[in-house]
């Protein structure tokens, strides 16, 4: 099975998965915050091609301020997916590339009263600590964006492992040391390995990166991804 054929979700629900691209000692930053060219370019193209498979592209409001990304899927064939961004306290400026007007779909996710440009969609939710991502796909699935692909910062990817909404998580490995940055992903510390997550996984070699593809949960043992089918057009896109 391929990397992209071998994308599952449980019938009936959303399918969510998540990439986060890191160095060989699992920064995905410098301390300046530099985390442009952390993925090597054969790791770029697979982020792409995961964009591509997917309804919607989701980021936290601190990786669209420090990056400004566009989240295309300008590196392989396919459509741009819908572009979401977690935005709590609407720190985020209305000129931001996830909100230009380029015929994808624009969502920001909110708990306080901000106008956004024309066109962009605002869900607005209630926030305690942080928005809860149970809510954030109820939400989106409301908005006809089922298969969502988390992919960025680390906490965002973070809470949505500890909330057990992943079906897959996508760790890209570059063979490079940072030395010193922000961390890869950060869940919640346990005191013994016993309680270690252990996913079922799978190690494909990209070229420039190693892919570990990662069966998280017990949601995503049942049937082949609905877009899968797209992904061997995609491979080579």
């Amino acid at each position: 099975m391929t990397l992209y054929g071998s994308m599952i979700a449980a019938p009936g629900s959303p399918h969510v998965v998540a990439q986060i691209g890191q160095s060989l000692d699992g920064r995905v930053a410098t301390v300046s915050g530099d985390a442009a060219d952390v993925s090597g370019p054969d790791g770029l193209a697979h982020l792409h091609r995961m964009r591509a498979l997917v309804d919607a592209v989701i980021v936290g409001v601190k990786t669209a301020l420090q990056d400004d990304p566009r989240l295309t899927v300008r590196l392989v064939a396919g459509q741009n997916p819908a572009r979401v961004v977690i935005d709590p306290s609407g720190r985020l400026p209305n000129d931001a590339r996830l909100f230009a007007d380029d015929g994808a779909r624009r969502v920001v996710i909110q708990t306080v009263e901000k106008s956004r440009p024309a066109g962009v969609e605002v869900i607005t939710l209630p926030r305690s600590q942080w928005i809860s991502p149970a809510a954030i796909v109820a939400a989106l699935r409301k908005l006809g964006l089922n298969h969502l692909l988390v992919e960025g910062g680390a906490i965002t990817i973070a809470r949505f492992i500890e909330a057990d909404l992943l079906s897959r998580l996508h760790v890209a490995v570059a063979p490079l040391l940072i030395g010193a940055g922000p961390q890869g992903l950060t869940t919640q510390p346990i005191a013994k390995l016993a309680q270690a997550r252990r996913p079922e996984t799978q190690v494909y070699g990209l070229g420039s990166d190693v892919v570990f593809d990662c069966l998280m949960g017990t949601r995503a043992q049942a049937q082949v991804w609905p877009h899968a089918k797209q992904a061997t057009a995609l491979r080579h896109g």
